[in-house]
């Protein structure tokens, strides 16, 4: 199928020869009938299957150019990164349409956003939920002339905490409107906002929630630990020169940086790594960078890698087995894009041996593991996480009880018995006198 074989009209194929797309993705036209009916929608696809044209080729084509200023559209993404790539998408795909496109998120100033969205038309807005919220609450934009919403990542929504934030928002939008959900899987959480704000959704599948895309070749080392893992990286890195733009996975932004640190003088100005701690425009920068080629290694971490859709990528490395099977099919979704083959490499120590089966019983795979290399340095160097936890266990110290020691408090006299304490000097004057005595000054 092509893209012209598609109810598509001529700016949006114009635009679409631009970026040289021909031919849809399984779930771009799976989805692009019913969402022009107006059904809901409920998308399972993996990172990389194109679902960011799935929802954006519906929503131009059913476009139509109102004076209104608010925006008819809205997108929600997890991650600023992601709300900036489908904004610049958005823009391309209507180069040929009078259509104005505006993204919000947090990290930045909000009151350039405010003033934005206040005085300029816009058709479709691209917004994380907490931005979102805040700008809607302060009155600068009204959502209730939206006609088709869409979230995007959904499952990544609900673990990076923006559940409240998405009902109070559904509590804004009108009754009457289209929703599109897409999702790599489908845990619980999910299922029950779609069943509570979603109307008789069609649910259709690029692939089986958990699926590993086909054209990933799937390879996996048992490493002891941190430190040799970095050991087996540098080596693997040095001796395959292919590997020109590899992503890099780390659970936590510290294990980022150490990372980093220690890849950095091995491999000068080749090495970038990105989370939540380095500010907007560090971020951006090493994105661009990596796109471009002007490093060939990236470090991230889950919730920022989320939001990137970087071209290319030869080769995803998770340096750790995550905790949430879900986020290793997000990661090994970022190589393997687009009909392209790709290779994840998943290093795994003892201590997450259980990760690992989750995983695979996640994919219904095993993952084939690779024999590490002879003459490997084995480091007996532990990260802070590996080190042995020492359990102090509280002692609570028992007195025995003595017979001849009384309470600590005062027996209690009987009635009518008087104490006798001793009389100071100045009471004895005030009673004999009648008033109080005048204090000397001091000196």
């Amino acid at each position: 199928m092509q893209f012209t074989d598609l109810n598509l009209n001529k700016p949006i194929l114009n635009a679409l020869d631009d970026l040289g797309y021909t031919r849809p993705t399984t779930i771009q036209y799976k989805v692009f009938a019913p969402a022009m009916s107006g059904k809901d929608i409920c998308g399972i696809a993996q990172t990389g299957t194109g679902k960011t044209l799935a929802y954006l080729l519906p929503l131009l084509r059913q476009f139509v150019y109102s004076k209104e200023k608010h925006p008819q559209f809205l997108v929600l993404v997890p991650t600023r990164e992601l709300a900036v790539q489908v904004a610049e998408m958005a823009r391309k795909l209507a180069a040929y349409m009078s259509f104005e496109v505006f993204a919000v998120y947090g990290g930045v100033n909000m009151n350039p956003q405010m003033e934005a969205v206040k005085n300029n038309k816009i058709d479709l807005l691209v917004a994380t939920p907490g931005r979102l919220y805040d700008i809607a609450l302060s009155g600068a934009l009204r959502l209730k002339h939206i006609k088709k919403v869409v979230i995007d990542e959904m499952d990544e929504m609900l673990n990076l905490g923006f559940r409240t934030q998405l009902r109070n928002i559904f509590d804004l939008l009108p009754k009457k409107k289209q929703c599109l959900l897409f999702s790599a899987t489908l845990p619980p959480e999910v299922e029950q906002l779609i069943d509570e704000y979603f109307e008789a959704p069609e649910r259709l599948e690029a692939a089986p929630a958990g699926t590993p895309i086909a054209r990933i070749r799937q390879m996996g080392y048992r490493v002891p630990n941190f430190y040799t893992k970095i050991n087996l990286l540098e080596r693997i890195l040095q001796e395959n020169p292919d590997m020109k733009k590899v992503l890099v996975f780390v659970a936590t932004k510290g294990l980022a940086d150490e990372l980093f640190e220690q890849l950095d003088p091995k491999f000068p100005e080749q090495v970038g790594v990105i989370h939540s701690n380095k500010d907007q425009n560090f971020r951006f920068n090493a994105i661009r960078r990596f796109q471009q080629g002007s490093i060939k290694y990236l470090i991230a971490t889950d919730i920022i890698a989320r939001g990137m859709d970087i071209a290319d990528v030869s080769h995803v490395i998770s340096f750790d087995t995550p905790e949430v099977p879900e986020n290793y099919i997000h990661r090994i979704g970022r190589t393997g894009r687009a009909d392209k083959d790709g290779t994840a490499l998943l290093f795994t120590s003892d201590r997450e041996t259980e990760r690992l089966a989750a995983i695979e019983a996640l994919m219904n795979y095993t993952v084939p593991q690779e024999p590490l290399p002879e003459d490997l340095v084995i480091s007996e160097r532990l990260s802070e996480e590996e080190m042995p936890r020492i359990h102090v266990k509280e002692i609570k110290l028992k007195i025995p009880a003595d017979e001849n020691r009384g309470a600590a408090f005062h027996e209690k006299l009987p009635k009518n018995q008087k104490v006798n304490f001793k009389e100071s000097h100045a009471s004895k004057m005030r009673r004999k006198y009648g008033k109080p005595l005048k204090r000397r000054p001091k000196r």
